[in-house]
This record gives structure tokens, C-alpha cells and sequence, in this order.
């Protein structure tokens, strides 16, 4: 098709034609805004099947764990209201809390996702000054001592390995299955510790230490319930992420794992180290640890890319109208609309191959496919080896730039703003070869 002069008065139609195929054009982006939205669904609705299959194989095995204590939980009477005796607890925390774990991961499968394990060994040491129920208004008199036991918080109780059991004192006590009053653990294993009344009346405290093979699933914690609470964990996983309330004061990561130690000092919390069940405290406000973070996560760099389909979309459909407009080619919005189809499909090709590959040859693939698809419909529209090139060279460099600002997370916004202000500067520059006043009605097209 060509264009040729000619002196007969146009329409309005006619005069106002490339205008109006800007309209359909900009109408087409937004509604293939559209299939962008449902793409965006696809990707929460596998999201949620990741989740699923997570938490069917963490069920089967243990989820993850919190590991909180030892606590000493000290029963004593008062008289109610009415004079009647009724029994409360005290709780006392140890003065020293070390805990050193080493933890063996492993990764297990669902279908095609993938889940951390681990199976861990802890070791929990440390001690314990004499209780002074003096401290919390309660006579010594009314204390049952010999009622008093050991409580160690595990969140899921499936995980535990062994036969648990306490070395107080250098003498063994079985722990059993058992949760103390209040709102303190919610799950728990108790070890019953008789102390007598002179040693409630003593300075000297009881030194513990405890062995626990745990296993869980995804990530382990620990609650800092010393006065001083040192905990050194170490595995072989070289992608740890660590969180809660405190970052390990020193941290060793390599290919072959990490080593982490946390020092956190009473003051560095908001619960006291004795308290009664008249009084409420969150002690788990403190947890810190460590999740065994899975490197791949395809789904949340596929839902930052499929939010610039705006740009790719639009973009590319402004190029094939300069192209219209400065060649006199013309496109029909079918064919537009082919186009965004397929650039559409990008994106589901890229969901459904980085389930199975990294994300970074999914995306290399799928980048591949759309552009040698898009750029061969191009030179079957406009028959032209520059033009063809120019499509390709664009598309091209527009999914470079997503890519990079994809991998650029802490720098995308800025990388972003100076990737849009460097495009508006050449869209702007190519649209003054456009003679905008000859484009109202002084051509038609011809057919050869």
C-alpha cells in the first residue's frame, strides 16, 4: 500500500483517521490490561497451591519450631476473696540460657515444589538462681516447693526425637507431655524438680542441661528467656534468613553453610524474669532465629515483571503506530491485538517454566520465544529487513530493561524512573519527524 495527493476534501473521518487509530490503539492496551489482571491471579492461585504443598508436607513432619525455656513454674497458695485457699504459679527464669544447635536440612518434594526440612540437635544449659518469691509479694511459707517443675516450650510437639529428659544438679528427671497454667506456652514438655523449703531459703541456685533432638520445617526459633541468653546455631545451608526480634551479633555464611551467634541480655526485652499468672506477658514478642530460605522464588519475581505489561504493551503498539505514521504502513488492530496476545503469553510461559527451571533461564526463554515470535509477524506486516530489525531491537531491548530492573530490587525505583525518562526522551524525539499537520486528509491510501 502506498500514499498519493489529492485535492477532493476529506472527510472528517479521514482528516481525523490517524487520531482515531490512536484511540482504538490506547483502547486495546487497556483491554488487554485484562488477561495482565488474570495472569496476576494465575500467579496467586499457584502461590496458594506452593502453600498448600507446604504445609501438607510440614503436617506430615513437624512444622516450624519455637523453642522456649526451660522455665521454672513454682505453684503457692493464697487465700481468695472469700478465704479460701487457691493455688497459683509463680514463674522464674533461668540467669544463664546457652543454647547450641546444629541443624541437618534437607529438601523434600510435592509434585513440583519444593519444601525445607530439618532435623536439629540442641543443647540447653545453664542455670538457675533460687526462686525469692519475696520479689513477687509471695510468703515463703505458702510456696509448695516440691510441687515445683521445669517447662519447655515446643511449638510442635510431633518433632521431638528423643526421650527428653534434664540433668538438674547432675541428676537426670524424664520430662513429660504437660502445659503450665496461664497463657506462658501453649504447648509444652514439664520435668518434675522437688525443691525443699531450705532450699528456697538458700543462695544456691540449680545448674540444668538438656539434649533435644527436634526436627521441624522451614524455619527454627528461640525465645531468650535468660538473664543472659547465648545461642550458637550452625548448618549446612548456604541461603539463611535471618529474623525476629534480634540479628545474630556475629554471622559466618558460605557455600558450604552458615555458623550465627546471638548475646541478648534481659534488659533487651519486655517481660521481667518472675512473674505470677495475675500478670500477663508476651514472651514471644523476643523470638529470633533463622528460616532456611529457599533461593527460587519464580512467583514473586514473575508478579513484579507482569506489573510492567503496561509498559511492554504499550510500548510496542507505540512503535508499530510511529511506524504506520513515518512509513505509511498500515496495521490493522487485529493485528494489533495479535500482538498483545502475544505478548500476553510471555508471561504465562514465563510463570509456567520458572516452576521448573530458575527464574533466569525461564525468563531468557521465554523472552526468546516471544521476540522471535513478534518479530517474524512484524516482517510478514511490513516486508522491510530495517523496519523488521527495528521491532526486534526495541522488543529486545525492553525486556533487557525489565529484566534488569527485576534483578534490581533495592534500586528499581530509580533505575525505573531514568529507564521511563530515557524512553519519553526518544519517543519525543522520533515523533518530530511526523508532519502532525499533513496527517488530516492530504493522503489516502492506494493499493497497488
Amino acid at each position: 500500500m502506498v500514499m498519493e495527493n489529492y485535492n477532493e476534501h476529506p472527510s472528517f473521518l479521514q482528516r481525523h483517521a490517524y487520531a482515531i487509530k490512536a484511540v482504538i490503539i490506547g483502547i486495546l492496551v487497556l483491554v488487554l490490561l485484562i488477561p495482565t489482571a488474570m495472569i496476576m491471579g494465575l500467579i496467586n492461585e499457584r502461590q496458594r497451591m506452593q502453600d498448600d504443598a507446604t504445609n501438607e508436607v510440614s503436617a506430615k513432619w513437624a512444622n516450624a519450631q519455637t523453642v522456649t525455656g526451660p522455665i521454672l513454674v513454682v505453684p503457692y497458695q493464697r487465700a481468695n476473696a472469700k478465704g479460701e485457699l487457691i493455688t497459683q504459679t509463680a514463674f522464674f527464669l533461668p540467669d544463664k540460657l546457652n543454647v547450641n544447635g546444629a541443624l541437618t536440612p534437607e529438601i523434600r518434594k510435592r509434585g513440583i515444589y519444593e519444601v525445607a526440612l530439618y532435623n536439629s540437635r540442641l543443647q540447653l544449659s545453664g542455670s538457675f538462681a533460687t526462686p525469692d518469691p519475696a520479689l513477687l509479694n509471695i510468703p515463703a511459707a505458702s510456696v509448695l516447693w516440691k510441687e515445683a517443675y521445669l517447662a519447655v516450650g515446643i511449638s510442635d510437639m510431633r518433632g521431638i526425637g528423643n526421650q527428653v529428659q534434664v540433668i538438674w544438679n547432675g541428676q537426670p528427671h524424664v520430662f513429660n507431655p504437660g502445659t503450665p497454667p496461664g497463657d506462658v506456652l501453649q504447648s509444652a514438655i514439664v520435668a518434675k524438680i522437688p525443691l525443699s523449703a531450705a532450699e528456697g531459703d538458700t543462695t544456691a541456685g540449680g545448674s540444668f542441661s538438656i539434649n533435644l533432638e527436634l526436627k521441624g520445617s522451614g524455619q527454627v526459633y528461640f525465645t531468650p528467656v535468660g538473664q543472659y541468653t547465648q545461642v550458637d546455631l550452625n548448618a549446612p545451608w548456604a541461603n539463611p534468613s535471618f529474623d525476629g526480634a534480634f540479628l545474630p551479633g556475629k554471622r559466618t555464611i558460605s557455600d558450604n553453610g552458615f555458623n550465627a551467634n546471638w548475646q541478648v541480655l534481659h534488659t533487651n526485652r519486655s517481660f521481667p524474669q518472675s512473674w505470677t499468672t495475675e500478670n500477663k506477658y508476651d514472651i514471644h514478642t523476643a523470638d529470633f532465629g533463622v528460616k532456611l530460605f529457599l533461593p527460587v522464588d519464580g512467583y514473586l519475581k514473575s508478579t513484579r515483571a507482569v506489573k510492567y505489561a503496561i509498559l511492554i504493551i504499550g510500548l510496542t503498539f507505540l512503535l508499530f503506530y510511529f511506524i504506520e505514521l513515518l512509513y505509511h504502513h498500515s496495521v490493522h488492530p487485529l493485528q494489533y491485538i495479535l500482538i498483545g496476545v502475544a505478548l500476553c503469553i510471555f508471561y504465562t510461559l514465563l510463570i509456567a517454566l520458572a516452576e521448573q527451571l530458575s527464574f533466569n533461564v525461564a525468563y531468557l526463554i521465554a523472552a526468546a520465544l516471544t521476540l522471535g515470535l513478534v518479530t517474524a509477524y512484524a516482517a510478514s506486516v511490513f516486508k522491510k529487513l530495517g523496519t523488521t530489525m527495528a521491532v526486534g531491537g526495541t522488543l529486545f531491548t525492553l525486556y533487557l530493561f525489565i529484566y534488569v530492573i527485576i534483578q534490581s530490587e533495592d534500586q528499581a525505583l530509580l533505575m525505573g524512573s531514568l529507564g521511563l525518562f530515557i524512553i519519553l526522551a526518544i519517543v519525543m524525539y522520533f515523533s518530530r519527524k511526523i508532519k502532525w499537520d499533513e496527517l488530516g486528509g492530504n493522503v489516502r491510501p492506494v493499493r497497488n
